[in-house]
């Protein structure tokens, strides 16, 4: 049976070792790929699942797109805590090492930019919910995404189906979705942050998620390293994914 590449992650190089009971997409451990000055988290998974018309069909399978987002999740949360990855999207397969390398010497100085930027810091996102239109929910919702915006480097409010998203937050239960925004934040900060969410409060009638602290998926879209997916080789690729 032929093995194709899953990518999980762009990283520079980094000390720390995976757990070795770490397991990925089709259950098997990822391992690092090292290119010049950068690595690439891989795996190894069946071709008769990942090549593209197979993929496309699998992507339609709740049952197993849910199982994929998992085993993907969990590597790129593994690696959050020892490096600050560039995650790619969920089926991002190409057909080999040689493919992955490809892939990072077409995209270099993109990766390199981009890991500058993330360097260190992680991804905390807030979700608002009210159970009306009222108009103190709303202007609740834009004085706390103000206090947060300034308690963090970038912030970002998101949109359903956005795709520079890949995690998935917890389930609101019930109640109008008024805000979903994400907010990057120094690593060392992060408790910081997590007090100023607490500090605000709830408006009555609304609810108050934070989730986190997750990669950094909601700041990577601006270079277009959102994931890709297809193994014919790097160049022109399309994008596939599972968004939060």
């Amino acid at each position: 049976m032929s093995a194709l590449r899953y990518v999980y992650a762009i990283c520079r190089p980094f000390p720390a070792a995976l757990s070795a009971e770490l397991t990925g997409v089709a259950g098997v451990p990822p391992r690092l790929l090292r290119h010049d000055d950068l690595v690439a988290v891989v795996g190894s998974v069946p071709e008769r699942d990942f090549d593209a018309e197979p993929l496309r069909r699998r992507l339609e399978d709740v049952h197993w797109l849910e199982a994929t987002a998992r085993a993907h999740q969990g590597v790129i949360d593994a690696l959050t805590v020892v490096t600050s990855p560039l995650p790619l999207r969920l089926a991002t397969v190409l057909r080999d090492d040689s493919g992955v390398r490809v892939m990072i010497d077409e995209r270099r100085e993109d990766f390199l930019r981009t890991l500058d930027r993330l360097d260190g810091r992680v991804e905390w996102d807030v979700r608002v919910y009210a159970e009306s239109a009222r108009e103190q929910a709303d202007a609740f919702t834009r004085r706390l995404h103000e206090t947060l915006s300034g308690g963090a480097e970038e912030s970002r409010v998101l949109t359903p189906g956005d795709p520079a998203t890949s995690h998935e937050a917890c389930p609101g239960a019930g109640g109008r979705r008024i805000l979903d925004a994400a907010y990057l934040v120094p690593r060392a900060d992060s408790g910081a942050f997590v007090e100023r969410v607490n500090g605000v409060g709830e408006e009555p009638g609304t609810r108050v998620e934070l989730t986190g602290p997750w990669a950094a998926y909601s700041f990577t879209g601006s270079t277009g390293l959102t994931g890709f997916a297809g193994v014919t080789g790097f160049t022109g690729l399309t994008s596939c994914g599972c968004t939060g």
